[in-house]
């Protein structure tokens, strides 16, 4: 079993681990509502990606009270 003849220096680690930093997300405003949302994904704020609706953003229960009042309305 191969085993180290001398301890790794804090020098030679550190050298090594350089490129193990975080960066920080590019973040862009949303043209809709101006939420803070990474760029080429849809908001998770308005449901829009550029100009077009692709996200359902209302929660299962407004839809259950929007659906309910609709039929309470035709009655």
């Amino acid at each position: 079993m191969a085993v180290p003849k001398k301890k790794t220096s804090h020098r030679r680690t550190r050298i090594r681990r350089s490129h193990d930093g975080l960066t920080v997300p590019n973040l862009v405003a949303c043209k809709k509502c101006g939420e803070m949302v990474l760029p080429h994904r849809a908001c998770a704020n308005c449901g829009y990606y550029g100009d077009k609706k692709v996200l359902d953003t209302e929660s299962p229960l407004a839809k259950k009270l929007k659906k309910k009042e609709a039929g309470e309305n035709d009655q």
